[in-house]
């Protein structure tokens, strides 16, 4: 199994959670190219304020991939743009989205034009 693959096991306990989505939504935005220090303060923020919100509900440790990943998309989309582009789309213009929603334990980045799975967080 490698390291990517073993931060993709379900189930893991709060402070995990957390060092999984940030290693995970780390890998996309390094993926991408746009792992600048700018976006991995945005990273660290999305992490912190999860922080909070996992001591408040610890059962929601199995979401937290997908709402970091949610978090970081959000802020990006308001400092810099949309965020990760489909790159399977030969118009490159519209972005993926997380799915579920609102987070599981196995979110996905979508294409918002055709529906299509284009990977696991920390996969791209």
């Amino acid at each position: 199994m490698g390291k990517v693959d073993v931060l993709h096991n379900e189930h893991v306990n709060p402070p995990d959670a957390l060092v999984r989505a940030r290693a995970l939504v780390l890998h996309d935005l390094e993926a991408t190219a746009v792992a600048n220090a700018e976006h991995l303060n945005l990273l660290e923020d999305a992490v912190a304020q999860r922080r909070w919100w996992l001591d408040q509900w610890a059962e929601g440790a199995d979401f937290v991939v997908g709402l970091v990943a949610q978090d970081v998309q959000d802020a990006l989309l308001a400092s810099a743009g949309r965020w990760p582009l489909c790159p399977r789309c030969e118009d490159a213009t519209h972005c993926l989205y997380v799915d579920p929603d609102l987070g599981g334990p196995d979110p996905h980045w979508v294409c918002e034009e055709t529906g299509t799975v284009i990977a696991r967080i920390g996969e791209l």
